[in-house]
């Protein structure tokens, strides 16, 4: 009969729609400070800490998607979004054919996290005493961790940053990053997105920018270093008025001006530029835009 023909196919399409945005249960032991890598796409990431040694992931897995499985052992482990899709050069679009999954991932509080989406949301909560390394494409990623040491990029995602973290790298070429508390040294790189960094006191700040605006409060701890470089955007800098460091500043075409010394314009040619010392001068500021207005400001 005709109809056999079309038995296989029909069995085939009823399989990919029992797959279809399956639920997602899975349960895996874990040391106290495992080391955990998570992996998506795209659809959303929330990873939340809790007071058990084990890691639990829910969500809904998206149409075109492997089965999802937690590979490795309790220090060390995966968990990966993949296409049953061919992989190789000639198939680098298979992960296109996948459907959004969502991941709820419950890990112990002292983990760390390798996190890495393309266009997937990312929110991590609650992480006390790991290192934390993120990395979204066009995902906004919002972290809220008490944690050493904390690396994140993103192209065109915004990076949140609340908690605390001694050590931070943060980059993006689009998106803003905001980061309220940020201790010990930090690494803050932007192409156009903002940046909005607060904390201190700094033993080591370098911040670049080109069109990104930049508002930067916080102190520097004794002998720190503190080098912020604008093209275009626009440098507005608080600091304590017990600051104790010596300040270099410049503009080639910016407004200028300080709370601490007197700017002078440049002796030949366009821009100005500020040469002071605030209180023994232990620290180091230097600090130059090229178009951008820059403001050296005494915190209240």
């Amino acid at each position: 009969m005709k109809t056999a023909r079309f038995i296989p196919l029909l069995l085939s399409l009823s399989i990919g729609q029992a797959l279809a945005d399956t639920p997602i249960n899975l349960t895996h032991s874990a040391t106290p400070n495992a080391r955990i890598s998570i992996s998506n796409v795209k659809g959303a990431v929330t990873v939340s800490a809790w007071d058990r040694n084990q890691v639990q992931v829910t969500g809904r897995l998206g149409d075109g998607a492997k089965p999802l499985a937690i590979e490795g052992d309790d220090s060390n482990m995966t968990i990966k979004v993949e296409s049953q899709g061919k992989s190789g050069w000639f198939n680098w679009g298979s992960d296109t054919s996948m459907s959004s999954t969502t991941l709820d991932v419950r890990v112990p509080k002292g983990a760390s996290l390798d996190v890495d989406v393309v266009s997937a949301p990312m929110n991590i909560d609650g992480i006390d005493g790991g290192s934390l390394k993120v990395n979204t494409v066009s995902g906004k990623a919002r972290i809220n961790a008490r944690s050493p040491s904390i690396d994140a990029d993103a192209v065109s995602g915004s990076i949140e940053l609340a908690g605390n973290a001694d050590k931070v790298n943060l980059q993006t070429v689009s998106g803003d990053i905001l980061a309220p508390n940020v201790g010990g040294e930090a690494n803050l790189q932007t192409v156009s997105g903002r940046i909005r960094v607060s904390g201190g006191p700094w033993r080591k700040l370098n911040l670049s920018t080109v069109s990104g605006d930049v508002q930067l409060a916080g102190g520097l701890a004794p002998n720190g270093t503190f080098d912020v470089d604008s093209m275009s955007g626009d440098v507005q800098v608080q600091v304590p008025s017990n600051l104790s460091a010596v300040i270099k500043a410049s503009t080639f075409s910016g407004d200028l001006r300080s709370d601490f010394g007197t700017v002078k314009k440049v002796e030949h040619g366009p821009g100005s530029e500020l040469h002071a010392t605030a209180g023994a001068g232990g620290a180091k500021m230097n600090i130059e835009t090229f178009s951008g207005d820059l403001r050296i400001r005494q915190q209240d």
